[in-house]
Parts: C-alpha cells; sequence; structure tokens
C-alpha cells in the first residue's frame, strides 16, 4: 500500500472494507454461491458457470450497494452502526457510484449467457433496484423479491446447452423463497422501519403475524420442491419435509420480543433446506442436449 508524502494512507484505500461491508457481503455471497452451483449441477460446464457466477456478483453487488445509498439517512437516524454509508464511513455518492457501475457491468455479463438468459437476469436485477429505490415503502414489497428469485433458475436454463424455460416447480420455489427472505429479512428490524416510514407488507402485518408467515413461505417452498419434481417422493423427500417442518415450528414456537432473531434464524434455516433440495434436482430442470 502506498502512502502520500505526508505519510497519510489515501483516502481510496479507507473505502475499499467500506465498500465490501456496504455491499451486503452474507447475502451477495450466498446468492452468487448457490446460482453457480445450479449452474454447475444443470449441466453449464465450466464456462458458462463462471459466467454465470460473475454476473450473479455483478448484480448482487449492484442491489447491496444501491440498498445502502437508498437508506443512508434512514440507517443514520437508527444509528445502525454496520451500515458504512449511515455511518459517514462511506460517502453516500461513492456507495450510488459503485451501484451504478456494477449495474453497468452487469449488463454485458448477463448477456454472455445469451441473450434470453441475460435478460431473465437483468429483470430479476431490476426487480431489486426497483424494491431498494421505490416498492420497499408499500405494500407490494415482496413482489421485487419473488421476482428477483423466480428469475434465477430461468438465467440458469435459459444459457444451457439446450436453452429452455426452467419448470414450473423451480420458477414457484424461487418465488416463494425471495418472499420468504423478504420477511425473514425485514422481521428483526420491524420497529426500526416502522419508526423511519418504512411501511412495507411485513411493516404492515407485524411482527406476530411475520414470526409465522416467513418460514410457512419457506415450508411451502419445501413443499413445491419436494412434490414437484418429476417421479414419485421418496423416503428421503419425505424426511425432508420433516425436517423443514420441525425446524420451522421450533423456531416459531420460541418467544420473539423485539430484537430475537430465533423465528429469523428458523426461516433462514429452513430455506437452506429449500435451497439443498432444488441443487438435488437441478438436473431435473434442463433439457438434455438431443
Amino acid at each position: 500500500m502506498s502512502l502520500h508524502p505526508s505519510g497519510v494512507v489515501p483516502r481510496t484505500h479507507h473505502r475499499v472494507p467500506a465498500l465490501l461491508r456496504s455491499c451486503h457481503p452474507e447475502p451477495t455471497v450466498a446468492v452468487t454461491t448457490f446460482v453457480t452451483v445450479l449452474a454447475v449441477v444443470a449441466g453449464r460446464g465450466a464456462a458458462g458457470s463462471v459466467a454465470v457466477a460473475m454476473a450473479v456478483l455483478a448484480g448482487q453487488l449492484s442491489i447491496g450497494w444501491c440498498n445502502d445509498a437508498a437508506d443512508a439517512q434512514r440507517d443514520m437516524t437508527c444509528g445502525r452502526g454496520d451500515k458504512p454509508v449511515g455511518t459517514g464511513e462511506l460517502p453516500c455518492r461513492v456507495a450510488a457510484a459503485a451501484a451504478g457501475t456494477a449495474l453497468v457491468v452487469c449488463v454485458p455479463l448477463s448477456l454472455l449467457s445469451g441473450a434470453a438468459a441475460g435478460a431473465a437476469h437483468l429483470v430479476g436485477v431490476t426487480a431489486g433496484w426497483t424494491y431498494n429505490l421505490r416498492l420497499k415503502h408499500t405494500v407490494l414489497s415482496p413482489l421485487p423479491y419473488a421476482a428477483g428469485f423466480g428469475s434465477l433458475p430461468a438465467f440458469v436454463t435459459l444459457g444451457s446447452p439446450s436453452p429452455a424455460w426452467p419448470p414450473w416447480w423451480a420458477v414457484t420455489a424461487g418465488a416463494l423463497l425471495g418472499v420468504g427472505a423478504h420477511l425473514s429479512n425485514v422481521l428483526p428490524d420491524i420497529e426500526d422501519d416502522l419508526a423511519t416510514g418504512v411501511r412495507g407488507l411485513p411493516q404492515r402485518l407485524g411482527r406476530p403475524a411475520c414470526r409465522w408467515l416467513a418460514p410457512a413461505v419457506m415450508l411451502t417452498a419445501v413443499g413445491v420442491l419436494v412434490a414437484g419434481p418429476p417421479g414419485t417422493v421418496g423416503v428421503t423427500g419425505w424426511a425432508v419435509a420433516a425436517a423443514a417442518v420441525l425446524v420451522a415450528v421450533a423456531g416459531t414456537a420460541v418467544r420473539a420480543e423485539a430484537g430475537s432473531r430465533w423465528p429469523f434464524r428458523a426461516a433462514i434455516a429452513v430455506a437452506g433446506i429449500a435451497v439443498a433440495q432444488l441443487l438435488l434436482h437441478a438436473s431435473d430442470m434442463v433439457v438434455p442436449p438431443a
């Protein structure tokens, strides 16, 4: 790392860690990894899977930075110490510029998988931006999550060697996982959201309803992934469904005061079961080459 003649580290170097923390690294890494593995298992090959990974990473980075730039004032009001833009560590204009740059880069990276696949992915990324800039504050707040996650199977299958729309169960499960992710993500912060004027659907429903609804939506996704793919539901499928039910009931049975993260953790655990089930059936999503 170079220094200025004065011995002071350039400001740009200070901003890199803040930018990384501002991009919502956990969901960014999780979604990128999940879709990349899905592409590998679905037969996209090495080059195709790398193209998927780069496009999804760029899209998720753009959505994360856009979210923090859009929420800068609200995060500052709520005293969110985990938000570099809200604390002033990262200027809002820098986060906004990073979001715009990542979005521009995402376009050609998405189109590396073909026009149809690229369009499907860009629809999902656009849905994420629409949530950040507008729909987050409305009763329609779950729709961008449903569109964003539901588009990911299409991004994989439309860019395969034999392009085809994904089966209904993959899209439906993806959309349900997106809605469940929205409910789970909001659950720990409903009071802060309401105090700063954010009135999406979860905030309007309230904590008691959301702590049951989030794992219920995730459970529905598991059910779709157990019953939807071709073939008879075997012992493994029923065991997966039973495990998901046990986790959901255990998590939501815990008393959920403001700040309690047990219902949130239960929903995430059920989502993990659903994702694993989807990966197990990834080969059923694509048409084998003739």
